[in-house]
């Protein structure tokens, strides 16, 4: 591979240069913004730069991006991605034009750059830098490149049911990846699921002057009281049935806990904390990080919130809520939970308006992809990575890979202050010029694992 890494090393400007240029373009499927801009660049990109057949697959939101190149071997290695990208609100907290990609102090900065398009023109240009050296990859290719993963990857399905051939792979290098604060590569083999739901509760017909107080019922109080019910101050989910599911570590997993590298110290000074919930430290903190589920409150929203006083009984009040699921959790049962759980409390009146549903996932450790990556970490990033036997974050793997019986493996170019969804977003070029020269080293070694 010291060729390929040569290569990379050479034209490293040039793979800046892409990653700049698409980050320069918004592409915010929240807002139907910049939208089919971003699939038509994507596409050409993919077109120009690996030679792959290429093809924008339509669905009822935005297309998926397709790529494949077949090169009649007996492998296939998939990689998905997403070209959308969140909001970039607020503005005022950016230290740059968050589609300006601009280069400072080693690193890129762009709404988008960590999540995902670092990583998208990180699996382009390891490609390109493969056949420039060698000229042929030494297994099947296929790029699957989304447009609404930031709003649930909702028709998803859709292109799943439309396109099975088109997933069909023998592993997946997922969207997402970091490394921690002491700069050791995070590999993660799952993620958790997820249940997001809305509640909403009415009052009277309209916003009333707060001295109806007195008599008429105020919907945020009684949504609060509700809220109430669904967890304690031990952070355990009181809803009936919840935790029935729920898988617990094996050994195995426990004994990948104890490597896992999870910097306390740092992160609690990097969020500006005393302690984590319950001041759970060491182990106990990392499994309830990876293998417990959660029930968050994501925003609420009633009445008057702004400047000055305004004396109101608002007729309304929602809260959005986010439940983390582990394996094996289902979240369109959990949304049953929910419903059975908020009749028997007395709340039939509030209303739940279902959103995102995902399954949580996860890939064995001893699969043969899992073990190419980690055994080829050190080789790019001169450290052994850290395991992360599923992370806390969500997506829809399972629909396109456990649930076809595919292996995924999750690692990419983004840093422990990446700071994504949030202002500055951002990685360090070093670390997307490394993780090119880790998806050419993955292609490379996949081809032969299992071969004498």
């Amino acid at each position: 591979m010291d060729k390929v890494y040569q290569y990379i090393e050479e034209n490293k400007d040039m793979y800046i240069k892409w990653l700049q240029e698409l980050c320069r373009q918004p592409s915010v499927a929240a807002q139907n913004r910049g939208m089919k801009e971003t699939a038509d660049m994507v596409q050409k990109m993919i077109s120009e730069h690996t030679h792959a057949k290429v093809e924008l697959l339509e669905t009822s939101g935005y297309p998926v991006v397709y790529g494949e190149i077949n090169t009649g071997k007996e492998k296939t290695l998939s990689f998905y991605n997403h070209y959308d990208v969140q909001p970039e609100d607020p503005l005022d907290l950016w230290n740059s034009d968050p589609f300006g990609a601009e280069i400072r102090d080693g690193k890129i900065y762009a709404r988008g750059v960590a999540d995902n398009k670092g990583n998208l023109v990180a699996r382009l240009a390891a490609v390109h830098a493969y056949l420039n050296v060698y000229g042929e990859m030494p297994i099947n290719v296929k790029f699957i490149f989304e447009g609404e993963e930031e709003i649930g990857s909702v028709h998803l399905d859709e292109f799943k049911e439309k396109y099975p051939e088109k997933l069909k792979a023998d592993g997946c290098i997922w969207e997402f990846g970091y490394k921690n604060p002491d700069g050791r590569l995070q590999v993660s083999l799952g993620v958790k699921g997820m249940q997001y739901v809305e509640l909403r509760c009415k009052g009277a017909n309209i916003d009333l002057h707060s001295a109806n107080a007195a008599v008429i019922e105020n919907p945020a109080w009684r949504l609060v009281w509700a809220l109430q019910t669904l967890k304690n101050d031990k952070e355990e989910i009181l809803i009936e049935g919840f935790y029935d599911r729920v898988l617990k570590p094996d050994e195995a997993e426990l004994e990948l806990l104890e490597e896992m590298i999870y910097e306390e110290e740092a992160t609690l000074k990097r969020l500006d904390l005393d302690n984590f919930l319950l001041n759970l430290t060491g182990v106990p903190l990392k499994e309830k990080l990876i293998f417990q589920p959660t029930c968050t409150i994501c925003g609420i929203e009633s009445g008057y919130t702004g400047e000055g006083a305004k004396t109101v009984l608002p007729s309304e009040a929602r809260v959005k809520l986010d439940f983390r699921l582990v394996p094996n959790q289902d979240p369109a049962e959990i949304s049953k939970l929910l419903r059975n759980h908020l009749d028997k409390h007395g709340f039939e009146d509030i209303e739940i308006i279902t959103f995102t549903g995902e399954h949580p996932a996860k890939t064995d450790i001893h699969d043969p992809l899992v073990q190419t990556v980690l055994q080829n970490v050190e080789k790019v990033y001169g450290r052994p990575p850290t395991i992360n036997r599923m992370s806390p974050g969500t997506g829809p793997m399972y629909i396109l890979c456990q649930e076809l019986g595919i292996p995924a493996v999750s690692l990419g170019v983004g840093n422990d202050s990446s700071q994504n969804h949030a202002p500055n977003e951002n990685i360090k070029v070093e670390d997307y010029i490394q993780g090119i020269k880790m998806m050419a080293t993955i292609v490379h070694e996949f081809a032969h694992t299992g071969k004498d």
